[in-house]
């Protein structure tokens, strides 16, 4: 039985859709979508962008999507879906598109899997203590008794905290499942029949930071989660300690943070800092107990080919009529990303 394919626009930044959806992957939306514009839309206001949104009933959209409010929905009345190829759909998903009733998908779950890899690798690499010895033959250039400097080295036995079950934390507890690890979880949502269902026990953030080897943060960033991690909890982390941050800069005070480090106890992995780039003098870039990755943990490069096979995919399975895999409902934006 023939019937009129659903139309699909693109819209997002500058730049992002050559990165994300080359022309094989949007040509895998037909025939059962029409794709309405291989350029995505940079803004809302034009005629060209009006006319497209006019005939619009998926959005898909991507990093720096310009935002959808009313004045846009009111030019798209044929709008009932945005798809986000990206993690947080919060700079450009209005409080109109959820009253409108706009079903909602990201890719966030697809884009916790690489961030989660790179904690994991982070988490095994710091209990063996790796990036201090590699430092120390560096700089020494002789034989080095690794287990003489680090007489604690190792992951047997060790304790890693995670804060925040979200998809991340999750995914992260789950890749560290096969290691005889000691994983405790603190999320304020989660209870202890739920932490149980995934295989960790559930502790108090103060018993959390004072008791693990390694503390991984991995809560959403929201007003109740600013300086998350504040300077008495920062005191507390256990000497040797390595805090690893791929969730956001603000969870976190960081002149403690720093502060503690330069003392000499603590270690840090950091993707992410408030700013994202921080001054050029700052002792966080020379500090030989910090390793700053330039956000990386989150999808790129080839990873960015899974988040754009997802969006493809949901945008496909609502041509065929089934249930998005991954909606996000407006109940969700209280303690999600």
């Amino acid at each position: 039985m023939n019937h009129t394919p659903l139309n699909v626009a693109l819209a997002m930044g500058p730049g992002v859709a050559p990165r994300i959806f080359p022309p094989s992957t949007l040509a895998k939306l037909a025939p059962d979508l029409l794709l309405l514009n291989q350029e995505p839309m940079e803004e809302f206001t034009s005629q060209s962008s009006r006319d497209i949104l006019a005939a619009t009933d998926i959005l898909i959209t991507g990093w720096n999507c310009p935002v959808i409010d009313q004045p846009v929905l009111d030019a798209a009345p044929r709008l009932r879906y945005i798809l986000h190829a990206g993690g947080t759909i919060k700079h450009h998903v209005t409080d109109a598109c959820w009253e409108r009733g706009i079903r909602v998908s990201t890719a966030a779950e697809v884009n916790a899997i690489p961030v989660a890899e790179y904690t994991v690798a982070m988490i095994l690499l710091a209990n063996k203590r790796v990036l201090q010895l590699a430092r120390k033959l560096h700089l020494e250039k002789e034989a080095v008794e690794p287990d003489r400097a680090f007489p604690d080295m190792g992951n047997y036995g060790k304790r890693v905290g995670i804060i925040g079950a979200s998809k991340i934390g999750r995914h992260v507890i789950r890749l560290l499942a096969p290691y005889d690890l000691d994983v405790v979880v603190c999320d304020p949502y989660l209870d202890d029949a739920a932490a149980a269902a995934i295989g960790v026990e559930r502790v108090g953030l103060d018993e959390l930071v004072a008791t693990s080897d390694v503390v991984s943060l991995h809560a959403p960033s929201l007003a109740s989660t600013e300086n998350l991690l504040h300077a008495g909890l920062i005191d507390q982390l256990r000497d040797g300690a390595t805090f690893i941050n791929t969730s956001r800069g603000e969870l976190v005070d960081q002149d403690a943070l720093l502060a503690r480090i330069q003392e000499g106890t603590l270690y840090a992995v950091l993707d992410v800092t408030t700013p994202w780039i921080l001054p050029r003098d700052s002792a966080f870039y020379s500090h030989p107990n910090v390793l700053l990755t330039p956000h990386i943990a989150g999808s790129l490069g080839t990873e960015l080919e899974r988040m754009a096979a997802s969006t493809i995919e949901e945008a496909l399975r609502i041509a065929r009529g089934k249930p998005l895999l991954h909606a996000l409902h407006a109940k969700d934006l209280a303690f999600t990303a």
